[in-house]
């Protein structure tokens, strides 16, 4: 197998990134080895055979990260946390080049598995409607990869009337939200890599519970929670749906599977590219 020298792997995790979201701040406000010791192997459709997932490095650890207290009144939700900062960036972000936010560290909040909105400041004011949510919160570094850690996510059923909680209890069944990837990515350093991450709630992946993810109908299976890098993806719209497995059955869960698109684009100078 090919080596890299440390400088060398140190210019490849520079020159290479994992695919970003150009259209992130309006949404939020409504050289790579050739070989891949650490990919998963796929199965399914042939005419995908190029896509495969790979390990994401190694990122900034947030082990007491901690949302303390989380409301929502008068359409206003409210997070009180410790040992992390709304709005900086997260120190290997540079490094790292994986979608970053110019704004920073932010939560994901998730209300019944639609797609995310991301908040840079502890407070804010968000719309829903009357009835009962599925809502996740989690924090999230920079570069939108979620915080894994049991005090920094907040996982309720709640009936929402009048723009707050009606009696918030915790999710105690097994779930599964998505998280990444989200949106338009442009140019080919963003579309090369691609972050899949997602969030298991009451699922220790492993030999009880497995996520299976199906991007543009090749399967993957995972058994270990952490973010990946799809590789291989065509320009144009991919959609991947993810379920939550136990073994070979579908676990009847709440909102499970979650299926998404999201589309790669190149810059206009790229177009005439023949690589």
């Amino acid at each position: 197998m090919k080596t890299l020298t440390p400088l060398l792997l140190l210019l490849a995790l520079f020159v290479s990134g994992c695919g970003g979201d150009t259209n992130e701040m309006a949404m939020d406000q409504g050289g790579v080895e050739e070989e891949h010791p650490d990919e998963l192997i796929g199965s399914g459709n042939p005419s995908n055979d190029d896509i495969r997932l790979t390990d994401f490095p190694a990122s900034t650890e947030f082990p007491d990260a901690s949302i303390d207290n989380w409301t929502f009144d008068a359409g206003t939700f409210d997070y009180e946390v410790s040992n992390y900062e709304f709005g900086v960036q997260t120190p290997d972000a540079e490094e790292i080049m994986c979608a970053n936010s110019a704004k920073g560290q932010h939560v994901h909040l998730i209300v019944d598995n639609e797609p995310y909105i991301a908040k840079y400041e502890p407070t804010f004011e968000h719309v829903l409607s009357n009835g009962q949510h599925y809502i996740l919160s989690f924090l999230s570094r920079s570069y939108h990869e979620s915080i894994k850690t049991p005090a920094a996510h907040r996982a309720v059923l709640a009936n929402v009337m009048n723009g707050g909680f009606n009696e918030p209890t915790d999710i105690t069944e097994p779930m599964l939200f998505y998280s990444r990837p989200k949106g338009t990515y442009v140019g080919e350093r963003e579309t090369e890599q691609v972050m899949l991450d997602f969030y298991p709630v009451n699922a220790e992946l492993g030999e009880d519970y497995q996520v299976k993810a199906n991007i543009n109908g090749r399967e993957f299976m995972i058994d270990e929670w952490k973010p990946y890098f799809i590789e291989g993806l065509p320009l144009g719209e991919n959609t991947v749906t993810l379920t939550l497995m136990a073994g070979d059955s579908i676990v009847d869960a709440p909102l499970n599977p979650v299926r998404r698109t999201f589309t790669l684009e190149a810059l206009p100078a790229e177009q005439g590219d023949s690589k």
